[in-house]
């Protein structure tokens, strides 16, 4: 577990920058799995170029969006040294979507979190923060993401929640 960090935070906060920062220090052959999809959204394909450009050519990415613990699973069987994952509420929002089991999923992460073998680095938004939902489908976005932060943090040696660029540990690897 003393591989593990997972930073949280709203939107704009740092949150991918502060996971890039800290994996630039734990070593140089970088893996990015990405989990958002523009789906013919240009605004999300703006965000995913600018998020690709601002990395630069030194990172390896993997496309992840539905397949993430066998995306992790892949990257144990290589070797990688550091995985940065971006992110995970992109990656329930696509399960919710597509109406997959998010509890048996989010239990696979977990459980790969706890042994993961090589420094990963994950990146969540904490979406409890502001008001109710006014609709069913927000509201159970909402408790699923709060669970799944939970259940991965619980598992994570380190947490860091982002808030205006400054970072704020939650939980330290001991």
């Amino acid at each position: 577990m003393t591989n593990t960090s997972l930073v949280l935070g709203g939107a704009r906060s740092g949150k991918s920058r502060h996971a890039e920062m800290l994996a630039r220090r734990h070593g140089e052959r970088l893996h990015y799995i990405a989990t958002a999809e523009s789906m013919g959204d240009a605004e999300m394909a703006a965000r995913i170029a600018r998020h690709r450009a601002d990395r630069g050519s030194d990172w390896i990415t993997h496309e992840a969006p539905f397949a993430l613990v066998e995306c992790l699973e892949a990257l144990e069987r290589e070797n990688a040294p550091v995985v940065v994952l971006d992110c995970l509420t992109l990656w329930l929002s696509n399960l919710l979507l597509a109406e997959r089991d998010i509890d048996a999923e989010s239990a696979r992460l977990a459980d790969f979190v706890a042994r993961c073998p090589y420094r990963l680095i994950m990146v969540s938004n904490e979406v409890g923060l502001s008001i109710v939902p006014d609709n069913a489908l927000a509201r159970r976005f909402r408790d699923a993401a709060g669970i799944l932060n939970q259940r991965i943090a619980a598992v994570s040696a380190e947490v860091v929640f982002m808030a205006a660029g400054l970072p704020l540990h939650l939980k330290s690897a001991s």
